[in-house]
């Protein structure tokens, strides 16, 4: 616990930015689950006021996703950060009234279900455009609004084996492989929060109005494969998996040091091999015509990685550091949580926060990426319980009694 407290108290207090790029910017968060959630969080620590939405039994899903300390679940605390939390059952027709009252402030709508759900409640974009033309809408979904899989469901382990990622990762001889986190939905989130920023820009600064955003989660992550589809429409190569070797640079792999630690590099350019056969003593490899430049390395990528690895795992993972750091190698040691939480890169940076909270007290999470020197982001509080803020929207800016409020809440459509 000592040791715990020690690394928890290396990191600063937040501090409220008070110049946020996104202030006055207003989003609903209307989704379900990690892809909407990320994208607005996102849009939340540069100070766009975001209003998520929840079923008021059933909450969002996210809620119920491990990890979870005594009922507090730790991943929302993370998700919902910046965000104020209400409870509305849009499948309801009062549900559904409050919810087009309520986007009439609005700049930006975002949701993630199953194309056709808003429609079938009747909130479909012709609804949601004659009540304000300039709203964005960003829909998020597995397959994209149009097309035969439109109706699949869908869901970032999905998509990133639609997309060929899945395929990418493993052993050439061995079954394709997970990242065992979901990935797809991170990456569609980043998408979905830069698309947004874009239409915004195209509305404010260009005079153009709202539009919809039809954003599926395989083309997000397709499009992070970058060249694999023009190499095999040109050359009708596939993209296999390779392991921990790149296929394209050599040396390239994952090595295990003496006292059993992990650390990975790649030669991607010629100064880096130039510099990583001079730290291993090795600089008559350099002019070996097998090993001359990248093409032939990764013609001899098993050789090469070998004599690495041979002097890699001779040494411990405190004197490779120092030695290959000594030699400006490109390299990093495969950190777990403990190891980010003690490296002080992560702490001169300030990469996590202390943020109270009422629930835990005091917890930790990723400062706002990326930093802004004139107008930075900020965490200002963690993800809130179900309905925290139902009578400060519902009747603060909606006007509402709070005993229509109540008469909501018994009825289940708050």
């Amino acid at each position: 616990m000592a040791d715990y407290i020690k690394e928890h108290y290396n990191f600063p207090l937040t501090q409220k930015s008070e110049n946020k790029p996104l202030k006055g910017v207003r989003v609903i968060d209307a989704g379900n689950m990690v892809a909407a959630p990320f994208a607005t969080v996102l849009l939340a620590d540069f100070g766009a006021d975001v209003i998520k939405i929840e079923h008021p039994k059933y909450g969002d899903g996210q809620r119920k996703l491990e990890p979870i300390m005594d009922g507090i679940p730790l991943w929302w605390k993370s998700v919902a950060r910046n965000k104020r939390c209400v409870t509305l059952d849009l499948s309801k027709p009062e549900g559904a009234e409050i919810f087009k009252q309520l986007i009439r402030k609005q700049d930006v709508i975002v949701e993630n279900y199953r194309p056709g759900t808003f429609e079938k409640w009747g909130l479909g974009y012709d609804v949601i455009r004659a009540i304000d033309p300039k709203i964005i809408l960003l829909r998020i979904s597995g397959f994209g609004q149009t097309g035969p899989y439109k109706n699949r469901a869908g869901f970032g382990r999905v998509a990133e084996a639609m997309s060929g990622l899945t395929n990418l990762i493993g052993e050439p001889d061995g079954p394709p492989m997970s990242p065992g986190y979901p990935l797809g939905d991170l990456i569609a989130g980043i998408f979905g929060s830069l698309s947004v920023m874009m239409a915004l820009y195209h509305r404010d600064l260009r005079g153009g109005e709202g539009q919809v955003i039809d954003l599926a989660l395989y083309e997000a992550v397709f499009r992070f494969l970058d060249f694999d589809p023009i190499q095999y429409d040109q050359m009708k190569t596939v993209h296999r998996r390779t392991g921990n070797r790149v296929a394209y640079v050599a040396p390239s792999s994952m090595f295990k040091t003496k006292d059993g630690k992990y650390l990975t590099l790649a030669a991607s350019t010629q100064s880096v091999w130039l510099r990583l056969a001079k730290a291993i003593d090795r600089e008559e490899l350099t002019t070996d015509p097998k090993f001359l430049d990248n093409p032939a390395r990764v013609v001899h990528s098993a050789e090469i990685n070998g004599i690495v690895g041979e002097w890699i795992e001779r040494h411990t993972r405190d004197q490779v550091i120092e030695h290959f750091d000594k030699f400006e190698v490109a390299y990093s040691s495969v950190f777990d949580m403990e190891d980010a939480f003690r490296d002080v890169q992560y702490r001169a940076r300030e990469a996590m926060v202390r943020v109270p909270d009422p629930d835990l007290g005091e917890a930790i999470v990723q400062n706002v990426v990326p930093k802004f020197s004139a107008t930075p982001g900020s965490v200002d509080f963690l993800g809130a319980p179900m309905g925290t803020h139902n009578e400060e929207v519902f009747c603060g800016e909606l006007g509402m009694s709070k005993e229509r409020l109540q008469q909501l809440k018994d009825a289940g459509v708050i």
